[in-house]
C-alpha cells in the first residue's frame, strides 16, 4: 500500500525481479474510521475487517510528505509446509525485494 505512484512502481517492478508474489491493495479512506477511539487520538489496529488495510492507513497518519510502501508480510513470513523453494518455517518473504530495492537505489 502506499499513495505514492512512482514508488509503488518501482517497488511492483522489483518485488518482480526478483520473483518475490505482491500486489497492490488499496489505501481504502473509508477504513479510517476503525481507526477512531473514544480515549485516545486514534487505535493502533482497526477491526478484523480490512486489516492490513487499515495498518497502511495507521502508517500514512505519521509519515507526512515522506514517500511511504508499506509490504503486510505477516501472512507470508511462515509456512507451514515445504512447498517447493520456500521452506518449512520462515520463509524471509520480502528480503529480496528490500535488499534489491535499496541497492538499486545508491
Amino acid at each position: 500500500m502506499s499513495d505514492h505512484e512512482s514508488l509503488v512502481r518501482t517497488w511492483m517492478s522489483v518485488a518482480e525481479r526478483t520473483g518475490e508474489d505482491m500486489w497492490r491493495l488499496p489505501l481504502t479512506s473509508r477504513l479510517r474510521e476503525q481507526l477512531k477511539s473514544p480515549i485516545a487520538d486514534m487505535r493502533n489496529t482497526g477491526d478484523r475487517y480490512g486489516g492490513a488495510l487499515t495498518a497502511g492507513l495507521f502508517l500514512k497518519e505519521f509519515v507526512g510528505e515522506t514517500p511511504w510502501v508499506h509490504v503486510d508480510i505477516a501472512g507470508p513470513a511462515s509456512a507451514d509446509k515445504e512447498m517447493g523453494h520456500i521452506p518449512k518455517g520462515g520463509t524471509g518473504f520480502g528480503v529480496a525485494t528490500i535488499v534489491e530495492y535499496l541497492a538499486s537505489r545508491e
